[in-house]
């Protein structure tokens, strides 16, 4: 935490506004506006996930339709493809960016549509904060008419080609969850160019209720606005959205400098004109023994780490779904392991960590 946002949390109390509006949920919005630019719309939400759900909502998927969605991701992209009785299409990785691959995206665009089957919607991840490739996916969804919702939970604070990750698709959505980068304990937000689009968010985020004197609803809604309280922890937490840029970036650059010449240890570099926040820092190791004895090995010294994503076609939930996989995003899941990355990391933390790595690998 920062040392603004009980400001804002005490005037929520002050002002008697703690419901799912207020001045500060309007404010945190306009605060994520501002930061991101390009003429977006915010509406703040519970979370990611049920921004993903209405974003889904929005751009008419529904009953026995497919979504395409990366596999390399959490379950959090995908579950809502299965609230609106969809069935999503996964698609695997590319080495690159470890996000999801142009090429394997058209031939399942072209096998869906040879079926008589167009997708209605593309959900494409910036993994652990690395930008996907996002020129090369848009030609192909603009190529089929495909809208993208883009998933940028994890990528607050990354850019491509200097323009903020969030702003790219139809619909975008963000993740404020406890182990964001930035957080408002528990909450999302949907993001768009189309203000109709946000609108219609706030109006399905607030139970679909009708603009009428008594209680009247049209169509179904959901509970899925932010609190005022939780807002106010959010615009205390974009003020220091930076610096929890710069102590990620940080403990990326020193696992670097200390492992990238250790035997067999490498990292997931930044490509030409992507900017990575660095949420987490990933390693990948030369096989799952390995991984896995570096794992145990902080683990007996009671510091956290994880395996990378399992992806979505190999979860139990999603086995019998369509798939189109080259086997890198289970290479990764094999090989990959997340490093401790929290901001408030110190120097000493990380010097600990890295000589249990090294004396794991010895």
């Amino acid at each position: 935490m920062g040392e603004t946002e009980l400001s804002y949390v005490h005037e929520a109390f002050e002002t008697n506004w703690v419901a799912p509006l207020g001045p500060n949920v309007l404010g945190f919005e306009n605060d994520i506006e501002h930061y991101l630019g390009n003429d977006v719309h915010v509406a703040a939400l519970s979370s990611g996930t049920a921004a993903i759900h209405l974003g889904l909502k929005l751009l008419g998927a529904g009953r026995g339709d497919e979504v395409l969605c990366q596999s390399f991701t959490f379950s959090a992209s995908a579950n809502p493809i299965t609230y609106l009785g969809a069935s999503p299409v996964f698609i695997d990785s590319e080495q690159e960016t470890w996000n999801m691959s142009p090429q394997l995206l058209e031939e399942a665009i072209a096998q869906r549509l040879s079926k008589g089957k167009k997708p209605k919607a593309i959900i494409v991840v910036h993994l652990y904060g690395m930008p996907y490739k996002v020129n090369e996916i848009h030609t192909i969804a603009k190529k089929y008419e495909i809208p993208v919702l883009e998933d940028s939970a994890e990528a607050l604070g990354s850019t491509y080609g200097e323009r903020p990750c969030g702003t790219f698709g139809d619909i975008a959505i963000l993740s404020f969850n406890g182990n964001k980068i930035i957080t408002t304990s528990g909450g999302g937000a949907l993001v768009s160019k189309n203000k109709e689009y946000r609108d219609k968010a706030v109006f399905l985020a607030t139970q679909a209720r009708d603009n009428a004197v008594h209680y009247q609803h049209s169509e179904i809604g959901h509970n899925y606005r932010m609190s005022n309280v939780l807002a106010g922890i959010g615009r205390g937490q974009m003020d220091i959205l930076q610096d929890r840029v710069h102590a990620r970036r940080r403990n990326y650059k020193y696992y670097t400098e200390e492992l990238q010449s250790f035997d067999g240890i490498t990292f997931l570099e930044e490509p030409s004109g992507m900017f990575s926040n660095r949420w987490l820092s990933c390693i990948l190791t030369p096989s799952y023994e390995i991984r896995e004895k570096i794992r145990i090995a902080l683990d007996d010294e009671n510091i956290e780490s994880r395996p990378l994503w399992k992806p979505m076609h190999l979860q139990p939930v999603f086995k019998k779904e369509i798939n189109f996989i080259d086997g890198t995003s289970e290479n990764l899941f094999d090989r990959g392991l997340c490093l401790p990355s929290g901001s408030n990391l110190s120097v000493e933390d990380l010097e600990r960590i890295v000589e249990i790595i090294k004396s794991a690998r010895s």
